[in-house]
């Protein structure tokens, strides 16, 4: 079969196809989003990376809001869009989870009602206190989390059987504090009760991190469901970036699943350690 030579008139009504379909895209991003086209690729960008590593280590918040606050969203609204994408990035992280049959359900089920009372009372807080301090602690606690994973070689790799009943209290307590930080903050949530369950609960880190993508879907819904109540979400970009984060999260879930929980744990530790370190650094340039 001859091929169709292209004459001058096809390449001119292709390039004319293709300005349409750029300067609709234009007007999309511009007047639904107040922003350019480069600044929302960027925004796509850097939420499918940290959202591919984040289902190991979380604190995806620590870097993606203070982004959206240099693109001049406003602060309460990119703290709730955040979520709202949160929401399906962990859906998307633990679907691949679910059917590995790695979510321990009875043993969480109680850190679940825990985590729903904790997050809808830290979203409750979202604007009556000072979030100013918040990144410090974070990067503190996250800072100890490498210390005491290093002190303790095995903890994260060797499943622990026994835990002693203080452990599980404190546990208990730390699941229903950590909610209220999430609901009203959520940066470095995941990644404190993903250590959490490894120095408490005795889990190993792949168990550690299926049971916290799944606790995490409440926590982020009821959060979510708040904000939309207050009218903090802005859905337009929010539905651009849940898609992004859904897909990012499984991708990087179906990584996990292949991984053994030395890499993860490596993985683990030098990815919050960085982040501890950047967050001290960018608060002490304020």
């Amino acid at each position: 079969m001859k091929k169709k030579r292209r004459t001058p008139k096809s390449y001119l009504n292709l390039s004319f196809f293709y300005f349409s379909i750029f300067s609709l895209f234009h007007f999309f991003t511009f007047s639904l989003f107040n922003m350019s086209i480069t600044a929302l690729i960027l925004l796509i960008i850097l939420f499918f990376v940290t959202s591919v590593i984040g289902v190991v280590t979380g604190s995806n918040s620590l870097i993606t809001v203070p982004v959206m606050f240099q693109f001049g969203i406003d602060p309460k609204v990119a703290v709730a869009t955040n979520m709202f994408g949160l929401t399906f990035m962990s859906i998307g992280a633990t679907i691949p989870f679910v059917r590995q049959r790695a979510i321990d359900y009875k043993r969480i089920s109680p850190l679940v009602l825990l985590t729903i009372i904790g997050s809808a009372l830290g979203a409750i807080l979202v604007g009556l206190i000072s979030t100013e301090a918040i990144p410090i602690i974070v990067s503190v606690s996250m800072i100890a989390v490498t210390i005491f994973t290093f002190v303790r070689r095995d903890a994260g790799v060797a499943k622990v059987e026994n835990i002693s009943p203080n452990s599980q209290i404190i546990a208990y307590v730390l699941t229903f504090l950590l909610g209220i930080f999430g609901g009203l903050y959520s940066g470095g949530y995941v990644t404190m009760l993903t250590a959490c369950f490894v120095a408490f609960f005795g889990m190993t880190f792949s168990e550690a991190v299926a049971n916290t993508k799944f606790i995490n879907i409440f926590s982020s819904s009821i959060a979510t469901l708040i904000f939309m109540w207050q009218g903090l979400v802005d859905y337009r970009l929010g539905a651009i970036l849940a898609v992004t984060m859904f897909i990012a999260a499984y991708v990087g879930a179906k990584t996990v699943t292949k991984l053994n929980d030395l890499w993860l744990k490596r993985i683990f530790l030098t990815t919050v350690l960085l982040l501890a370190i950047k967050t001290i650094f960018d608060f002490t340039l304020r």
